[in-house]
C-alpha cells in the first residue's frame, strides 16, 4: 500500500469547516500522481509518449468528518489492471493521525493518447513497472466491461 501525508489547509475546507468534497478529489489525485511518478510516470515521460491518465468514475464513501489542524494520510492500492494496462482500478482510504479510516474511494480509469484522444494500451516499459507493485487483496484483471458503471448511460435510461 502506498501512503501520502497531507496537511489540511484552510482553503481545503467548505462552509461547514470540514474537508470539502473537492479537496478529497485533489488529495487522491495528488496521491495517484506521486505514486505513478515513483513508477517512472513523470511529466517528462508522459509528455514524451503523449499519454495521460483519465478517470472514468470515482465513488466516495464518507465515514467521519475531516477538520484542519491534524495531518491526514491518503492510501492507494492497486485493485485491478487490464492485461494491456489500458484500464486501472485504484482504491484510496483516508486516515487521521490516530489511524482511523475516515473515507474510502473506488476509482476506475484508463490511459489515453494525447494525440488521438482515444484509449490506448500502456507502452510495455510502463506496463512492466506495475509488475513490482503490491496488488491489493481481491486484485483482478480488468476488461472493458469492468470500466462501465452502467450498462447504459444514465441519460439513456429516461
Amino acid at each position: 500500500m502506498y501512503l501520502k501525508e497531507f496537511e489540511v489547509r484552510w482553503n481545503d475546507l467548505d462552509a461547514n469547516r470540514h474537508l470539502a468534497n473537492s479537496a478529497y478529489i485533489n488529495f487522491m489525485s495528488h496521491t495517484r500522481m506521486a505514486f505513478l511518478m515513483g513508477l517512472g510516470f513523470d511529466q517528462e515521460a508522459l509528455a514524451e509518449h503523449q499519454i495521460g491518465p483519465v478517470v472514468f468514475y470515482e465513488h466516495l464513501y464518507y465515514f467521519r468528518e475531516i477538520f484542519a489542524g491534524k495531518p491526514i494520510r491518503v492510501s492507494l492500492e492497486l485493485k485491478g489492471l487490464s492485461e494491456d494496462g489500458m484500464y486501472f482500478e485504484f482504491h484510496h482510504n483516508f486516515y487521521d493521525h490516530k489511524g482511523r479510516n475516515l473515507a474510502h474511494c473506488e476509482l476506475i480509469g484508463g490511459w489515453i493518447s494525447l494525440k488521438t484522444r482515444k484509449l490506448i494500451p500502456l507502452p510495455e516499459h510502463f506496463l512492466s513497472a506495475f509488475d513490482a507493485v503490491e496488488k491489493a487483496e481481491g486484485f483482478r484483471i480488468l476488461s472493458a466491461m469492468d470500466t462501465r458503471k452502467f450498462a447504459k448511460r444514465p441519460q439513456d435510461l429516461v
